[in-house]
């Protein structure tokens, strides 16, 4: 079909029109997205109103089930295997490898009371939105100390089936940056799809003081948002070009940081996974966490409070993680062990000597010259074992734990305290993936993009971590 020149004069200012019409309806949009992003109170007249409440009932039952049953010394191959079925009135909820991730949550200090108290609260769960691409609802607490995600039936299998090697990773590196998996869970609503989901610690708790957060991939491609207006309460988080010009600023601890992840996404890459983000936020510290002590006895006192199950060994063999592991109890529990030569003292030599006395450290701690099993330490037939026990615990690069619960994911720098976790941890480098990846490559040819091989991804984010650190 052909048009004369009348006709195609008559057109050109109807399609400016439409196309005026489609960029308004666009931006519309766009605006309307921007009034979505945040977190929503899911009150009776949300959506998913219904689907938490039957969640919180079920997350109830099964918590209670697991305090009915206390857990055994050691888990065992059918721990990894095993699904429970709980009947409800309008649902039924399976729960998989229970055992497995109780111990897990013992293992991080949390009760199975606290841990039901947070998730089957009276207060309303949260909707978070964000300007993720992915398909997958996000909920919280209403304390906002654990998030809940619907995943879909192929990320829960490789979860489970990789869910001894991920509880034998965290073992040997009780302080992990990789987000800790808290629970699984499948729903069954009658003439409905089933629903899997899953229970992890939020990275950003607490989250009152928080000024900034970040979702890191390493590369450049669609990794820009625009933030959120200026005094709006709208919770945007940024990515990697947002983060440009900026530093993590760690001062001594940044050897840790460096030497961790590079064992996470070590560990990342075994299982042939990708696309994976470092989630990042900051806060200014307060004028008295910036004066805080840092003595070896503050830090043990520290410890012991944001650990309530710090467990009795001595000294030397100790590890700021509570609670040695239910599965290997003789297993060093280290956090992030690298070699003497890449270890780092903490700061300022925790100001203390390698000759001096614990107690004799600076600061305000408020303890005497007893121990923490209550025993005088003083005298010099002490002194060589302390200093001994001092190396030592400089020897395995700890990190200093701020005093609240939750400290895995937190590390204070100099005047910034930052929250740092590894997510999404499901992508596998498969067929599809391998020719997304040839498609980028001919679309971006001068960029770096996401979807790339293990080894890369692993690389490329190491190396993003060690140029934006100081």
């Amino acid at each position: 079909m052909f048009m004369n020149h009348s006709e195609m004069e008559m057109s050109g200012p109807s399609v400016n029109r439409r196309s005026r019409t489609v960029k308004r309806r666009r931006w519309g949009g766009l605006r309307q997205q921007w009034k979505l992003l945040g977190l929503f109170e899911i009150d009776q007249e949300h959506e998913f109103h219904s689907l938490t409440c039957m969640m919180k009932e079920g997350l109830r039952a099964a918590v209670q089930n697991t305090i009915d049953n206390p857990l055994p010394d050691e888990l065992c191959e059918d721990d990894y295997s095993l699904e429970v079925t709980q009947i409800h009135k309008d649902f039924r909820m399976e729960t998989y490898a229970g055992p497995v991730f109780a111990s897990l949550r013992r293992s991080l200090g949390m009760t199975e009371k606290e841990y039901q108290q947070s998730l089957s609260s009276e207060g309303c769960y949260l909707q978070f939105i964000s300007n993720s691409k992915s398909k997958a609802d996000f909920f919280l607490t209403n304390d906002k100390r654990f998030f809940l995600k619907t995943q879909s039936k192929r990320e829960v299998r490789f979860l489970l089936s990789n869910l001894r090697i991920y509880m034998e990773h965290l073992e040997k590196y009780p302080h992990s940056l990789l987000v800790k998996f808290l629970g699984v869970h499948r729903i069954k609503i009658a003439n409905q799809r089933k629903k899997y989901f899953i229970v992890m610690q939020s990275v950003f708790y607490p989250d009152d003081r928080i000024m900034a957060r970040y979702d890191i991939k390493g590369c450049e491609v669609s990794r820009w948002t625009d933030p959120a207006p200026e005094g709006s309460h709208i919770i945007v988080v940024l990515k990697d070009l947002n983060f440009e010009g900026q530093f993590i600023h760690l001062d001594q601890q940044r050897p840790w940081l460096l030497r961790q992840v590079e064992i996470d996404t070590a560990f990342l890459q075994t299982l042939n996974v990708l696309d994976y983000s470092l989630l990042l936020a900051h806060q200014p510290l307060h004028q008295d966490e910036l004066s805080q002590s840092l003595s070896f006895a503050t830090l043990i006192m520290r410890t012991k409070k944001s650990f309530p199950f710090f467990s009795k060994r001595p000294l030397a063999g100790r590890s700021v993680n509570p609670v040695s592991s239910p599965t290997h109890a003789a297993s060093p529990t280290v956090p992030g062990v690298v070699a003497d030569e890449d270890s780092s003292p903490l700061p300022s030599e925790l100001n203390c000597t390698h000759n001096s006395h614990i107690t004799e450290c600076s600061g305000n701690d408020g303890m005497d010259n007893t121990s923490l099993e209550g025993e005088n330490i003083e005298g010099p037939s002490r002194a060589g074992a302390e200093s001994a026990d001092l190396q030592a615990f400089q020897s395995q690069n700890r990190r200093l734990l701020p005093n609240f619960k939750n400290p895995l994911h937190v590390i204070d720098g100099p005047e910034q305290r930052y929250f740092i976790g590894i997510i999404d941890i499901f992508t596998v480098y498969g067929f599809r993936k391998r020719l997304e990846h040839l498609w980028k490559r001919l679309r971006h040819p001068s960029q770096t993009f996401s979807t790339v091989s293990p080894p890369a991804y692993c690389h490329r984010l190491c190396h993003w971590v060690q140029d934006h650190t100081k």
